[in-house]
């Protein structure tokens, strides 16, 4: 396996979502743009992806979106974590972290 792009996990966008969310309100490109800055271009997620997994998000309670005008003059909706939400991304990145946890010990067996 090289050091290029990596597949996503089934479920994983989510969590992505809500943790890149947890600092400021974004947008669906700039969301898109910081995941692939903070995972140094290993997650690319694209725009396909992206926008219905906010929808999702948002039909859940967990984000919610505003209209207004980005940084270039355009209009875009942007998200922010709802209270939901900030208690979802909790839950999900305990039950992450008990996962790659067991995961770790069954990849160090001897």
């Amino acid at each position: 396996m090289g050091q290029g792009k990596a597949d996503l996990l089934q479920g994983t966008l989510d969590l992505i979502v809500l943790r890149m969310l947890r600092g400021q309100p974004a947008n669906g490109w700039e969301l898109t743009q910081s995941i692939q800055a903070v995972t140094k271009g290993v997650l690319d997620i694209n725009y396909g992806s992206i926008y219905p997994a906010l929808r999702r998000l948002e039909t859940r309670d967990l984000v919610k979106g505003r209209w207004a005008t980005s940084e270039n003059n355009r209009r875009a909706r942007y998200y922010e974590l709802t209270t939901s939400g900030k208690k979802q991304l909790d839950a999900e990145r305990h039950s992450w972290e008990r996962f790659a946890h067991a995961l770790g010990l069954i990849l160090d067996q001897a």
